[in-house]
């Protein structure tokens, strides 16, 4: 063993190659040998943390050729756990898992490389590489020969470790301190900083530099990124939410530390830090967090307790998490408190208005309270479509949160064996907010589901993302003075909001205009609008009976949901009405053989109908990151399959397609979408169709014969779409099948 004095010749060399060469890697081929003969060891690698990402990569020789492998900071390696943990490890055999658990139950050794080389890891002495207090990579130095590696090695090592992380440092651009970015950009002078850092608690120090020094949050967070080579992440509730795993962290040891465990809308975890160069912590969040694989950011602390729940002002019911606090999740749960719990408990009350302004932030159209046997109840919510989970409510309090919905939605709060349908509204930034309420008694207990109601006036027809096509055809079905016409779809797919949208057109001082909807969700002057409540014999059939004595031009029946409705929306757009409604079918042909099997006269039916739309929502690419791409081979296959080839060259495309895809930003959630548009099926009644109506024709050969009318199909109007840039090749994909 050669001494490990600062003098050393050896140390010396290194140090001279260091400085000689611009970078690490150009010098590496001379450190290599130098460092080898130091600790009289066969092999090393050096791993290199990439900045701005949680992994390493290691630089090894093999012969002549140098090679890269990427690990994870995490502590499922050996360079992994130290790299995480910033304490240097000597493993005196690599086989031995005994050894390894020992130190962490997660860390084991990867034998592939021994195999892949006939190599035999026999020893192992692995440093982190430390520059300002920031992990800036891993030095393992392997198979010492004629022995183990010993304490005097260790001293050696981390002398080494040093001056290899000058060069690190500086190859990644760091910076001594957190602030010194701030210095650099002219914000702050280096005394000012110095004084400001003299207060120690990262959060004073933050708060000095935005009140005092009028820089920026932003500006601070690049600087804090600069410095500990982590992603620094803003406080965007919209794009992120509280991480919804089987942590044992409690909210008020996060709190004390600065410390969320947030989530992106792909459900990845991050957990997010003030001080991620803080190795100890680390280590104890990894340990409860119970998950393999996570990303590791830097936020400032008044941020991370927003994300925690801390009340940051303004008028709300209080934050998610800071209400979870005060009804106890930070303590040990007691599954006896539900029952005694009261349903108008304060803590309670503010939970479910707290669960509904959010889902209201969000733009969510549905909030699932979902119980769970033996675990807490999850909140989750749709948005733009998709399924996200929000939040999680303790088990314990459970029946509170239901029975105080069932209040609010005048329910019966100690009927729990079936199921219960109701309605309630709040007040959000003064404007009402109704919600329809649906509960289910599940094994696990009762179940929750609120559809969010369409508030405000009706859309424009315009913006309803019709095509030319569509939309000349409509203007002229609904300018004709009697008949039915009917939009279609499955729920949630804007049938209602496309009937307003008609409505809105229609809607001029010499019609008269009646509607009966469950429930009247979007409301326009000039309208009698009727809500009909089947619970005391109210129907559609009765509402549309109780119109036709009323002096209509126009009636909107909210669905044909049997024979009874069917037959009178029939009669009335048979006797001068314009009757508009809507029904659950896939497709526009399918709609007419529903109509045909509910017991319909085929001519009546033909003779009355003006036109079907069918739709369904798709995703829209998000206008601030949506990339343009020229479309491959496969994909005008693609384009060519779906739109069908005998019509494709309507699209008039040439030889070269543009198309857009997503990419994904800080306003999208990193989806890449944002927001939703309609995808349209119109079928317009020609004197062909009626033919096959009047002899209940097959539904194929009914949509052969609407296509040669001119229609196009749901998806080939998705096409249109994706080649206009609203959306991309992959909400096709996911539409596909509803044709």
């Amino acid at each position: 063993m050669f001494d490990s004095a600062p003098n050393s010749p050896n140390l010396q060399a290194l140090q001279a190659q260091l400085k000689e060469h611009p970078n690490l890697m150009a010098a590496y081929e001379k450190l290599e040998p130098i460092i080898l003969q130091v600790f009289d060891a066969t092999r090393m690698s050096l791993f290199q943390k990439r900045a701005q990402q949680q992994d390493l990569v290691a630089r090894f020789k093999t012969g002549a050729e140098t090679k890269e492998i990427k690990v994870p900071i995490s502590p499922a390696s050996i360079a992994g756990y130290v790299a995480m943990s910033q304490q240097p490890l000597i493993i005196n055999d690599p086989y031995d898992d005994m050894q390894l658990l020992n130190i962490h139950q997660r860390l084991r050794f990867d034998k592939k490389f021994d195999k892949a080389s006939q190599f035999k890891t026999e020893n192992i002495l692995c440093i982190p590489v430390m520059n300002a207090g920031v992990m800036m990579g891993v030095m393992q130095i392997i198979n010492k020969k004629g022995g183990d590696f010993g304490h005097g090695d260790l001293e050696t090592a981390m002398e080494i470790a040093d001056m290899l992380g000058d060069k690190f440092r500086y190859e990644l651009g760091g910076t001594k301190s957190p602030f010194d970015y701030l210095v650099l950009r002219g914000q702050i002078s280096e005394t000012e900083i110095e004084e400001v850092t003299k207060l120690g608690d990262v959060k004073q120090i933050v708060n000095r530099l935005t009140s005092e020094h009028r820089i920026s949050e932003a500006e601070i967070g690049s600087a804090l990124s600069v410095h500990y080579q982590v992603p620094f992440i803003d406080y965007l509730p919209d794009n992120y939410h509280m991480y919804q795993g089987n942590s044992k962290l409690n909210l008020s040891y996060l709190k004390r530390n600065f410390v969320a465990v947030i989530a992106d809308a792909h459900e990845n975890a991050i957990v997010l830090m003030a001080e991620p160069n803080n190795a100890a912590l680390l280590m104890e969040i990894e340990s409860a967090l119970g998950i393999d694989s996570y990303e590791i950011a830097v936020g400032l602390p008044n941020h991370i307790l927003k994300y925690l729940g801390e009340n940051v002002g303004g008028s709300g019911p209080g934050d998610m998490d800071e209400i979870l606090d005060e009804i106890g999740t930070s303590g040990e749960e007691d599954e006896d408190v539900g029952d005694d719990l009261a349903e108008d408990a304060p803590a309670v009350v503010r939970l479910v208005s707290r669960i509904l302004h959010d889902a209201k932030r969000l733009n969510a159209s549905d909030i699932h309270i979902d119980p769970e046997k033996g675990a807490p109840t999850r909140v989750r919510m749709r948005v733009d479509g998709v399924v996200r989970d929000i939040n999680q409510v303790p088990a314990s309090h459970h029946n509170a949160v239901i029975a105080r919905i069932k209040i609010m939605s005048s329910l019966n709060i100690a009927e729990k064996r079936i199921p219960q349908d109701g309605k309630l509204a709040f007040k959000m930034s003064g404007q009402p907010v109704e919600v329809r309420v649906a509960t289910i008694p599940t094994v696990a207990g009762e179940g929750v589901v609120m559809r969010i109601l369409a508030t405000g006036g009706a859309m424009p027809i315009e913006k309803m993302n019709l095509s030319p096509r569509n939309m000349n055809m409509i203007e002229s079905m609904i300018k004709k003075p009697h008949g039915i016409m009917l939009v279609v779809g499955p729920t949630g797919s804007g049938k209602t909001t496309t009937l307003h949208a008609i409505l809105g057109y229609l809607n001029t001082p010499e019609k008269k205009i009646w509607t009966a909807e469950d429930p009247v969700e979007i409301t326009q002057a000039g309208l009698q609008q009727v809500q009909v409540s089947p619970k005391i014999g109210f129907t559609f059939a009765n509402a549309l009976r109780a119109f036709l004595r009323a002096d209509p031009d126009i009636i909107l029946i909210g669905e044909m949901r049997d024979k009874e409705t069917a037959h009178a929306g029939i009669e009335a757009s048979l006797t001068g009405h314009l009757v508009l409604s809507t029904l659950h079918t896939n497709s526009a042909p399918e709609t007419i053989t529903r109509l045909l099997d509910l017991g319909l006269d085929p001519v009546n039916f033909s003779d009355a109908c003006v036109g079907i739309l069918a739709q369904r929502l798709i995703r829209t690419l998000c206008p601030s990151c949506k990339e343009s791409y020229e479309a491959s081979e496969d994909d005008v296959a693609f384009l060519k399959r779906q739109y069908g080839e005998e019509y494709f060259d309507e699209l008039g495309l040439g030889s070269s397609i543009m198309l857009q895809r997503a990419k994904g930003c800080d306003n999208c959630g990193d989806t890449g979408y944002k927001g939703r548009t309609g995808v349209h099926e119109l079928l317009g009644m020609t004197h062909e169709l009626r033919a096959l109506v009047y002899k209940e024709a097959a539904v194929s050969e009914m949509k052969a014969q609407a296509m040669k009318d001119g229609m196009r199909t749901l998806t080939q109007d998705a096409i249109l779409k994706v080649i206009k840039g609203d959306t991309d090749i992959a909400q096709v994909q996911i539409l596909g099948g509803h044709d």
